[in-house]
């Protein structure tokens, strides 16, 4: 039960990051499709994006604190530890 908490956490973790992203982008930048992730990508921000999506994981974690699973929220936390690393080799 351990193990499947921890990666529920994680798998929230990764949407959390995902959906800020894409919430960065639509809602403060120029950019407004899928396919503008090339370019990002090729400008060399797309690292930069991708930890400003990861706030929505700020959320994420206080309401699973807030009904007591801690265990998810560890999870939650490895997700952001993982793009921490990616970010510094994208």
């Amino acid at each position: 039960m351990e193990k499947k908490d921890l990666a529920i956490g994680f798998l929230i973790g990764v949407c959390c990051i995902i959906a800020g992203t894409f919430l960065f982008l639509f809602m403060f930048t120029e950019f407004s499709s899928l396919s503008d992730l090339k370019i990002i990508n090729e400008s060399g921000v797309l690292g930069k994006v991708m930890a400003l999506g990861a706030v929505l994981n700020i959320a994420a974690f206080y309401i699973l604190l807030q009904k007591k699973k801690e265990l998810m929220a560890r999870g939650v936390i490895l997700a952001t530890i993982i793009l921490a690393i990616i970010t510094v080799f994208v």
